[in-house]
């Protein structure tokens, strides 16, 4: 069975492909690995999608706040963690990026 992450790179599209290629010479150029990076993400306020975006980031020392919408349908989430590389960053995207309806900031 192939990875959902493979899955994802397989079927990107030619203009998401050079999103990630270009944050990827962006961050190596802005920084010295490893680095704190901060994630913004948004998800509908569900308790499993909430989860699905904390359990990414288990046992990485990363520490995440999370902020309900003002009419609660969504949730905001910051994860601040040290990350060893550009590419470890952008894989955790692509990971993330398998929740149902996060948005990524």
């Amino acid at each position: 069975m192939l990875n959902p992450i493979f899955a994802f790179l397989f079927a990107m599209d030619k203009k998401t492909e050079e999103f990630y290629i270009r944050l990827k010479e962006e961050l190596d150029n802005s920084n010295t690995w490893p680095a704190e990076y901060l994630y913004k993400f948004i998800v509908p306020s569900e308790n499993h999608k909430i989860a699905q975006v904390e359990a990414a980031f288990n046992q990485m020392g990363a520490v995440i706040k999370t902020t309900q919408s003002k009419n609660g349908n969504f949730t905001s989430i910051s994860v601040n963690v040290t990350m060893n590389s550009a590419q470890q960053v952008i894989d955790k995207y692509l990971e993330v990026s398998t929740i149902e309806g996060i948005i990524s900031l």
